[in-house]
């Protein structure tokens, strides 16, 4: 194994439904994360399925991509032509949460992380154990003010 830490990193691709907009974004390990906020559910009608990425993706089809500021410091991106969720983002910080979905070999990837735990419904539950976080923890761990 090599000492080179880029030799693990992979390039992640995908697109929306129609294929319209279409992103590639390094990767060392992939893994899905859900998160239950009222908000994640609102927007897709269940928890958002995610993969986390600490740089900006590279995006062709921008022209397509509507943000919509969904808080003081959040956006959310979605295709203009067929409504694919793409990709919520912190304001400051390069983090982004892009849509598993928009990923064909996203079914490949371990289930590592649930956040605002404390916000999901009783009605569904996933089988699958995952490190649990609540929105008070997400907020302490992972807030600017914090780093």
């Amino acid at each position: 194994m090599s000492d080179n830490p880029e030799a693990t990193t992979t390039t992640l691709r995908g697109q929306c439904l129609c294929g319209a907009v279409t992103l590639s974004v390094q990767h060392r390990a992939p893994a899905l994360a859900a998160c239950h906020c009222s908000i994640c559910r609102k927007w897709g009608g269940g928890p958002y399925l995610s993969v986390e990425a600490h740089q900006t993706p590279a995006f062709k089809g921008d022209e397509n991509i509507a943000v919509y500021d969904s808080s003081e410091w959040a956006q959310r991106g979605f295709c203009r032509k067929c409504g694919s969720h793409l990709f919520y983002r912190l304001k400051e910080g390069g983090f982004y949460a892009l849509s598993a979905g928009l990923f064909r070999e996203s079914s490949e990837w371990p289930f590592k992380l649930q956040v605002f735990i404390d916000e999901k419904p009783g009605n569904y539950a996933f089988a699958n154990s995952t490190r649990e976080m609540t929105g008070e923890e997400v907020f302490k761990a992972w807030s600017p003010d914090q780093n």
